[in-house]
């Protein structure tokens, strides 16, 4: 039976309440981005389980639109970088500027000091820039001369990238895609929602009249509403097989780290709460398992010349695996 309500969704921001923030918060990013309810889900998704989004897909389908509705729907501080080959390690961390009055130096915050940062094609930028990305994406924190400075809750980085022109960029190495907790690709639009798309961003856009609906203190109660859903015994060695089965895998020359099976299970919760559920139920981790694993993946050569990806290896692994069953 599902566990009490004590063990889920806390005081203070009951299942209710969490649900009309997000419903809010949904429906402000459909109303610029019409016909993909999957990608702003899973956005919500990764905003509440506390991670980072890299959106990766061809030109002109939304990437961007949807970074920068998703940020602008939410009432908190918005950075957004453009990323490029000149782009230093100081523009995004900050950097410490002698002040003459005080005969000190004094810490000028970057761009990453921000509730969400909109990073832009973010493989433009060189290895070296990229890397000031590491620490403040996994501790919330910025080291600059041996001093750290805390970045705001919520924190959240959503990330762009072109997979198709590949000219004058750099591919994420494997210790910044592992950071990301999901990884979604748009698509383009259906007919329909291609048609309603000329009419709504035809004269002007949309993102012009965009207004909060949530404030950043609601988004920071439903986030610690998440981290209390239930998730059992049962499902929590589900996520860790889950895992695991990616690194004994014939086709992947690279499997998930353990920090996949923890933003695995984080997503679940939030993924659970989204649905008005004070508990994860498998339907969860199968349903999340592709898009928090497979840009992590590095598949062998046999796969890359068979055609098949890794989201193709992460959907036959997840058909694989028997589904636990709650313990008697």
């Amino acid at each position: 039976m599902p566990p009490s309500a004590a063990a889920g969704v806390p005081q203070g921001l009951g299942t209710a309440e969490l649900g009309a923030v997000v419903e809010r918060v949904r429906a402000s990013v459909e109303s610029v981005l019409e016909g993909k309810p999957e990608a702003v889900r899973l956005a919500l998704t990764v905003l509440l389980a506390e991670g980072h989004l890299l959106i990766e897909d061809v030109p002109g389908v939304g990437k961007t639109l949807l970074a920068k509705a998703l940020a602008r729907s939410v009432d908190c501080t918005v950075r957004r970088i453009q990323f490029t080959p000149d782009l230093l390690p100081s523009d995004i961390t900050g950097t410490s500027v002698f002040d003459q009055n005080r005969r000190d130096f004094e810490f000028k915050p970057g761009a990453i000091f921000a509730q969400i940062v909109v990073g832009d094609e973010i493989n433009r930028a060189s290895p070296k820039t990229q890397s000031a990305l590491l620490e403040s994406m996994e501790e919330g924190q910025v080291t600059v001369d041996g001093t750290s400075y805390p970045l705001p809750s919520p924190f959240m980085v959503v990330a762009t990238q072109n997979p198709i022109e590949m000219e004058g960029t750099y591919p994420l190495p494997e210790a910044q895609r592992d950071r990301f907790m999901a990884r979604i690709s748009i698509g383009y639009p259906s007919a329909d929602a291609e048609l309603q798309m000329l009419d709504v961003h035809g004269g002007a856009s949309p993102l012009a009249d965009l207004r909060p609906v949530a404030h950043a203190d609601d988004v920071v109660k439903a986030i610690d509403a998440v981290r209390r859903v239930h998730v059992a015994d049962e499902l929590r060695r589900y996520a860790v097989a889950l895992v695991a089965a990616t690194r004994t895998a014939p086709e992947l020359r690279l499997g998930a780290s353990p920090r996949a099976t923890l933003h695995l299970l984080r997503a679940a919760r939030a993924a659970a709460a989204l649905d008005g559920r004070e508990y994860v139920i498998p339907d969860d981790l199968q349903a999340l398992a592709v898009p928090v694993l497979a840009h992590r993946l590095l598949p062998t050569a046999e796969t890359v010349l068979g055609r098949r990806t890794t989201e193709q290896v992460v959907r036959d692994l997840v058909l694989q695996l028997p589904i636990p069953h709650p313990a008697r």
